[in-house]
């Protein structure tokens, strides 16, 4: 069994869980949001008192990987509509920049135009001049905008120019290097 499904999920104050009757299917309801989703029928979810348990409905090795998986995503939907996740994006590079207006960004980031990216309703963005941070209620949904804003300039590896996380870190490359005198081509 899974070390992560092996203990229930306790239900914060301010948030309900609904479960439907075959138990493969959960809505989540808190201040931030509501999400439903529904899982393999290979994993059984009941809610217990105040906690949700998890329990298997096959001895397969499929059933034992869903197990945790579904545990994981179900702690962070609690999570995500009590709390919220957040994402910060830095990009580097002379003249690169953000800006948001209302559900769009702006990415400067040295092609001969400006990138508009339109965010999915929600989805919440600040942006200073460098630095962008998105908040959401939906971690997967959050992960997933922020690959493909990060994916319009990835860091490039001599220089780092480029989206970054604001917790990456970029290896730098050493670039090339001159022939000091080695007698090459003489």
């Amino acid at each position: 069994m899974s070390r992560l499904a092996r203990y229930p999920i306790q239900i914060p104050q301010g948030v309900s869980v609904d479960i439907s009757r075959d138990g493969v299917t959960i809505k989540v309801k808190g201040p931030q949001g509501e999400l439903e989703k529904t899982f393999a029928p290979v994993v059984k979810i009941i809610k217990k008192d105040n906690a949700i348990v998890f329990e298997k409905t096959q001895n397969t090795n499929f059933a034992k990987a869903m197990l945790g998986t579904t545990a994981s995503v179900v702690r962070n939907m609690i999570k995500g509509v009590k709390d919220g996740f957040k994402k910060e994006l830095q990009i580097v590079g002379l003249g690169y920049s953000f800006g948001v207006s209302g559900s769009k960004v702006t990415i400067n980031c040295g092609y001969s135009h400006p990138v508009v990216v339109e965010l999915p309703k929600e989805i919440k963005a600040t942006a200073q001049k460098t630095s962008l941070v998105l908040t959401s209620f939906n971690k997967e949904l959050l992960g997933r905008v922020a690959a493909e804003i990060r994916k319009i300039r990835p860091p490039e590896p001599y220089k780092g120019k480029g989206i970054r996380y604001a917790d990456e870190v970029i290896r730098k490359k050493v670039g090339k290097a001159g022939i000091g005198g080695t007698g090459a081509g003489k």
